[in-house]
């Protein structure tokens, strides 16, 4: 489906303040229609308390919020039939069934009894529930409760989905499953804001990227120039002959070229790695070799890793998804 150049989030100075505690601290974000956010950030950055202020379930000190064309402060009724939300921990009703927990919610948002139980037979075949629907939600594993709570989340067919660390504790191929099923709601136009600490999440699955911390945006873009601010690139050359290396390395910081001096030869990977500033640059360098006579056996470009762009930007370590109960915008 092709991405819409009209933004369905629009925050503009957001700020919520608990006692002292700035939660949220002037926060601006975009998010374009039929596309994912991540929002990335390390414990008590203030990620659910945004997600919270979007949602209508806390009201923000200042700033202004739109979702959907509707405001979050003023238009709180007609934006919650708009969206939908998957918080950190599963929300559903253990006593009752599956079934029974979707068709409920189905009610909830207006549906009538025919539509809830189709829509509520729907989801549960969509999110591979079916053979569990008549069980009490008590009895499902971690994973079962999360399909069915995302399942949940998309009862009303919302143009807005909140994901806040949908995947926390969740095993490999479950979180994959989840992964599978955001990637398919947003081909079919569902609109993602998704809070996450797994960098390998943000970069299977967002377009663009926010970071906040201490309650403020202090990055944002696209994956690949969120990398390119912080490291650039690293070319990667192995010669034929690693005996070669020292020479190799010696012709770059000879040559004159800018940033070249900070070639390193790494003997016991029998690899050269160059830190590049440009295309012409690379190309520069690989016709330098290439005229010196360095027979090359492999070369290959690098950028940092999304773990890497989080501690340069954050400053702090990438923390594991928190485990206890106490709400981000008390524990920040």
């Amino acid at each position: 489906m092709k991405r819409s150049d009209t933004n369905a989030v629009e925050v503009r100075g957001l700020v919520k303040h608990y006692g002292a505690t700035k939660a949220l601290d002037g926060v601006d974000l975009d998010v374009r229609e039929g596309t994912v956010l991540g929002v990335l950030g390390p414990n008590g950055a203030g990620k659910t308390t945004l997600v919270r202020c979007l949602s209508t379930l806390i009201v923000p000190d200042a700033g202004t919020a739109t979702v959907a064309g509707y405001d979050v402060v003023r238009q709180p009724r007609q934006l919650r039939r708009t969206i939908g939300l998957t918080g950190q921990y599963a929300s559903v009703d253990e006593k009752l069934s599956g079934w029974e927990n979707l068709y409920m919610i189905g009610r909830l948002l207006d549906l009538s009894r025919k539509d809830a139980r189709h829509r509520a037979d729907e989801m549960l075949e969509r999110f591979s529930l079916t053979e569990a629907a008549k069980r009490p939600v008590m009895t499902y594993s971690g994973g079962m409760r999360r399909r069915l709570d995302l399942a949940a989340s998309m009862i009303g067919r919302p143009a807005v989905l909140y994901l806040d660390e949908p995947t926390t504790g969740l095993d490999p191929r479950t979180r994959n499953e989840v992964w599978d099923e955001v990637q398919r709601m947003v081909a079919e136009g569902v609109t993602v804001l998704l809070t996450t600490q797994y960098m390998e999440e943000a970069e299977q699955l967002a377009h663009e990227l926010t970071v906040i911390d201490r309650g403020r945006v202090i990055a944002g873009g696209k994956v690949d120039e969120l990398k390119a601010k912080v490291g650039g690139r690293t070319l990667q050359v192995r010669p034929v002959d690693p005996g070669r290396l020292p020479a190799m390395a010696q012709a770059l910081a000879d040559s004159g070229l800018a940033g070249i001096a900070g070639a390193t030869a790494v003997p016991d990977e029998g690899m050269l790695y160059v830190p590049i500033l440009s295309d012409e640059q690379l190309t520069a360098v690989v016709g330098l070799l290439g005229a010196r006579g360095f027979g090359i056996a492999h070369i290959g470009t690098h950028l940092p890793s999304l773990d890497e762009v989080f501690l340069a930007i954050t400053g702090e370590k990438t923390a594991q998804p928190a485990t206890e109960t106490i709400p981000e915008e008390v524990a920040a």
